[in-house]
């Protein structure tokens, strides 16, 4: 559970993201994960969200006052890795 008055604390690692900064994306008028993350780029790090995913819901549901069962997973999608353009001619 995230502590309700520490704003400052990190919930993201990765990308250093902060409880405040999540509650400030939420009152900017955010409301799904995939809106937070797209502000605040909470869940774009190394882990892909693996680890503050489930912190980052919790902010969400209690700032909006809504069960957690109702609040959307993050749209998974696969690393992407730059490839050569003779990759695609070769085939």
């Amino acid at each position: 559970m995230v502590p309700e008055d520490d704003d400052d604390l990190v919930i993201c690692r990765c990308e250093e993201i902060t409880k405040g900064e999540i509650k400030q994306a939420i009152r900017n008028g955010m409301r799904t994960l995939n809106g937070i993350k797209r502000i605040t780029r909470a869940g774009m790090g190394l882990c892909q969200g693996q680890t503050c995913q489930r912190l980052v819901s919790q902010i969400l549901a209690s700032e909006l006052g809504i069960p957690l069962s109702e609040v959307t997973p993050t749209t998974a999608r696969a690393p992407v890795r730059p490839l050569k353009l003779s990759a695609f001619a070769t085939g």
